[in-house]
């Protein structure tokens, strides 16, 4: 009984935050920062980028659409004075992360912050990735966790060189982490039990998995320097309603923020001074601390994830 009035009030708290400490005015100047945004052509990415830019910063703009992306970097050019980068990555296929970790690595040889933003939420529950992946998990978790490890050398490389201010990886989350209490590794890929679990309950399974993940990180490679969070960025209006029908998606309505809402938590643990001590932590809207599933502490859990991820890029 306790546990559920918890679980309630931490949902509560999420969806219904109050109004925000942090703003966008609120970050420093960013120059000479190098900063990788998955997803930056729409949604919270694109507001993520757009503060990123007014303060300076050089932002490569990670998404699979060209077109899209092309199109948003020219949208920001035109409010902020300031122009992204672009940069090919599409996390449903392993072997373009690859190519676009070596691709920015050619590029660049230290990563101040990367905001692990990108993500699909409830598809059809028949699409998987190129490798056959469960399309959410694999997009979400294994598609970042590659990216992730590939730019590993940069983001320490940063922190090394900034005594630990930056080298920054920030896990976009979601509240719907809160209703996994597992993750079953069978679903990861296409089996019976996957279609059978519904594409809602792989969706709040692959966002517990970035907690987990996010952890991970944390405990791997926070004694180099590697500061790893994940965070709720709150309910919003954006493009990852999609797939919801039009009945649920105008209840849902009834509980979203305004877009640019969703920048303000990851903005705040990417950019704050404070953000440089959140390794580890879990974040809720509006740029606050929070809990996070209890699930995601398991650290056996976490090992096996992390040895699971391993096993599937070998061949790659």
């Amino acid at each position: 009984m306790g546990a559920s009035i918890s679980f309630i009030r931490n949902i509560i708290d999420q969806s219904y935050p109050p109004k925000p400490k942090f703003s966008v005015d609120d970050i420093p100047d960013l120059t000479g920062l190098i900063v990788i945004v998955t997803g930056a052509n729409t949604g919270v990415g694109k507001e993520t980028a757009k503060a990123l830019l007014n303060h300076n910063a050089k932002v490569y703009f990670a998404a699979r659409d060209k077109t899209r992306a092309e199109q948003a970097i020219k949208d920001l050019k035109e409010e902020t004075g300031k122009e992204g980068i672009f940069l090919q990555l599409d996390l449903s296929d392993l072997p373009s992360v690859k190519r676009a970790a070596e691709e920015f690595l050619k590029q660049e040889t230290q990563l101040h912050i990367l905001f692990n933003n990108a993500g699909v939420m409830t598809p059809p529950v028949d699409q998987l990735t190129k490798q056959g992946y469960d399309l959410q998990f694999g997009t979400n978790v294994l598609g970042h966790w590659y990216f992730t490890k590939l730019l590993l050398p940069a983001l320490l490389a940063a922190s090394k060189a900034t005594n630990g201010k930056w080298g920054r990886v920030i896990h976009t989350s979601s509240s719907a982490s809160l209703f996994a209490n597992t993750l079953k590794f069978e679903t990861f890929k296409d089996h019976p039990s996957r279609k059978k679990a519904g594409t809602e309950w792989l969706y709040a399974q692959s966002k517990l998995g970035n907690v987990i993940i996010a952890n991970e990180f944390a405990r791997r490679y926070g004694d180099e320097g590697l500061v790893s969070c994940s965070l709720n960025p709150g309910n919003l209006q954006s493009d990852l309603q999609r797939h919801l029908g039009p009945i649920r998606k105008r209840l849902v309505s009834l509980i979203l923020y305004p877009t640019p809402y969703g920048a303000l938590t990851q903005l705040w643990a990417g950019t704050s001074e404070e953000g440089a001590n959140m390794n580890g932590k879990y974040l809720i809207p509006w740029a606050r601390y929070g809990t996070p599933n209890p699930v995601a502490q398991d650290e056996k859990l976490g090992r096996d994830l992390w040895t699971w991820l391993e096993e599937q890029v070998e061949s790659i």
